[in-house]
């Protein structure tokens, strides 16, 4: 399998979780010059900035191993500049990571505050 087509599988099954799980989701795919963030949702008392990692097995490691500190420095760019379209202010954020494993079914791990702005 492709790894963008992964990538899309992951996001979908990410959206359907945050969805089933009371999360509004803002936006998918948000694209700025320092970057994309998977996905914008909002809970009760925040926004949030989810990157979704999926992978078929752990022998790579954990998949959000792979939110290094460089793609931690892209998503932030990449969420204050949403945060300066859309003049969102007095608003709490968080930087979240959803891991999906894919095996016969799949697991997810959804990794709260995983690093901060």
């Amino acid at each position: 399998m492709h790894k963008k087509k992964l990538g899309n599988i992951g996001e979908s099954i990410a959206a359907k979780y945050l969805l089933e799980n009371g999360f509004v989701i803002l936006k998918q795919n948000f694209y700025s010059r320092f970057g994309e963030i998977d996905i914008i949702a909002r809970d009760t008392s925040n926004i949030i900035f989810i990157e979704v990692k999926t992978r078929k097995n752990f022998s790579c490691g954990n998949p959000s191993e792979s939110v290094n500190y460089q793609k931690q420095l892209k998503i932030k760019n990449a969420a204050l500049d949403f945060i300066s379209q859309n003049n969102i202010v007095n608003t709490n954020f968080r930087f979240d990571v959803i891991e999906i494993i894919l095996t016969d079914s799949f697991k997810i791990n959804h990794i709260v505050n995983a690093f901060e702005l």
